[in-house]
């Protein structure tokens, strides 16, 4: 690949505009992460199994609304829809902000606004993902997947830092606030859109059902493996802002700088791997994406024995880049494989596997932290990472090589388009 097709995606008009307004929303998402954070650990004296809940409540949403956004996306016109989960979104943000400002916040305002939050966006994600292969088209899908990875680390690499320099400064109420403006952004970047250089495809019927995507999952073996293996890669392995949260604050007690500090150098490795993720999309195939989960799961295995706060810091960005390389292969191989028809449902179900675990795995990493220690949890979710990614190897070589599933003839219809509406 030339350097040149690494960012290609960004040829297109539309996918240029929505670009920098999604790397705003992105900095207001993380910023506000740190914060959340950071308020839940002030309101709870440090409650490990509080902080568990509040991010479980914020993404069991997922859990139960990731597959409807994916019907929404197949069924109807995805950027009138992507105007609304950002306005409920932005709206939520605000009056969390205003809360914490006004000193009028408890935690159950947190309880009850991280859930509302998490509602539009299990709702956003499946439509937003969907929404790129109508921006770029089938043949630049790929490399939009990896920009889109690199744009949402680039927001991390932000985000966490400014938050923790602002929560220093002001209290974490400002970071609610920017994130709210910052859905102000993408309402804007949508409205901008050229709808008659939108690649639609021709929508689903309203008699389009979920079933139908569960079904073509199970018989796209390779698909069920891939997700199986993220399955075990996001519930026991992406938990680092309960990681870092517990690590800076008990074991290392450092303040919100240091805390914010650490999801940016995070980002740093996080955004290496998207970048790499671009210039390797031959790549991307569902064994590369099992090794990389157990090279995931050991790197967080090595990171639950770093002695001091810079060791841990300096350990982080190997774990993300890893991390990203994996989940950037795998968004991008469910994404192609799968018919264009059925890609919101498909991807619905992607990210209830990849979202949905949270909910079930937040509280419980908190409890194990409290029962055992963060350190010893660290690990142990390492070890379930690696060996859930050494089963989906064991799977894959039960069944057809990749070099034969990717022989088999597809049933993708996504060069069907319709220009306009």
């Amino acid at each position: 690949m030339s350097k040149g097709d690494s960012w290609r995606a960004l040829k297109h008009r539309n996918y240029r505009l929505l670009y920098p307004a999604s790397l705003l929303s992105n900095i207001g998402t993380w910023a506000q992460r740190i914060a959340q954070d950071w308020l839940v650990l002030e309101l709870t004296h440090n409650n490990a199994v509080i902080l568990g809940a509040v991010t479980a409540l914020q993404f069991l949403p997922s859990l139960l609304l990731s597959l409807w956004g994916g019907l929404l996306a197949d069924r109807f016109d995805k950027r009138k829809l992507l105007f609304l989960t950002n306005l409920g979104g932005g709206l939520g943000s605000a009056v969390l902000g205003i809360l914490v400002v006004t000193h009028v916040v408890q935690i159950w305002h947190v309880y009850v606004l991280a859930f509302v939050v998490g509602v539009f966006s299990a709702v956003d994600a499946p439509i937003r993902i969907s929404f790129n292969s109508e921006l770029v088209g089938k043949d630049d899908l790929p490399n939009a997947v990896s920009l889109n990875s690199a744009n949402f680390n680039l927001g991390r690499l932000i985000g966490p830092g400014a938050s923790g320099l602002l929560i220093a400064a002001f209290g974490t109420g400002p970071s609610f606030l920017i994130n709210a403006l910052s859905y102000v952004a993408m309402i804007v970047a949508l409205s901008r859109l050229r709808v008659s250089e939108l690649q639609r495809t021709v929508k689903a019927n309203r008699s389009a059902s979920l079933r139908e995507a569960f079904e073509y999952v199970l018989k796209k073996r390779n698909i069920a493996i891939v997700m199986l293996t993220v399955f075990f890669a996001t519930t026991f392995g992406l938990n680092y802002q309960i990681f870092m949260a517990l690590m800076a604050t008990t074991v290392f007690g450092k303040g919100p700088g240091e805390f914010g500090a650490l999801g940016s150098v995070l980002a740093i490795g996080s955004f290496s791997g998207a970048l790499l993720a671009a210039r390797l999309e031959h790549m991307r195939r569902p064994s590369v994406i099992a090794l990389g989960a157990v090279g995931f799961g050991l790197a967080l295995t090595t990171l639950a024995f770093m002695p001091t706060y810079f060791m841990f810091a300096l350990a982080l960005p190997l774990g993300g880049c890893v991390a990203l390389l994996t989940l950037v292969s795998a968004n991008s191989y469910v994404q192609t494989s799968t018919s264009q028809e059925l890609r919101g449902r498909v991807m619905g179900i992607y990210l209830l596997i990849f979202m949905g675990g949270t909910p079930l795995g937040s509280p419980l990493i908190g409890w194990t932290a409290e029962q055992i220690g963060i350190r010893n949890t660290i690990f142990l979710c390492g070890l379930i990472v690696a060996g859930g990614a050494l089963f989906c190897i064991w799977l894959l070589r039960g069944g057809k090589s990749d070099a034969q599933a990717k022989a088999e003839p597809t049933t993708d219809t996504s060069a069907i388009t319709i220009v306009g509406r």
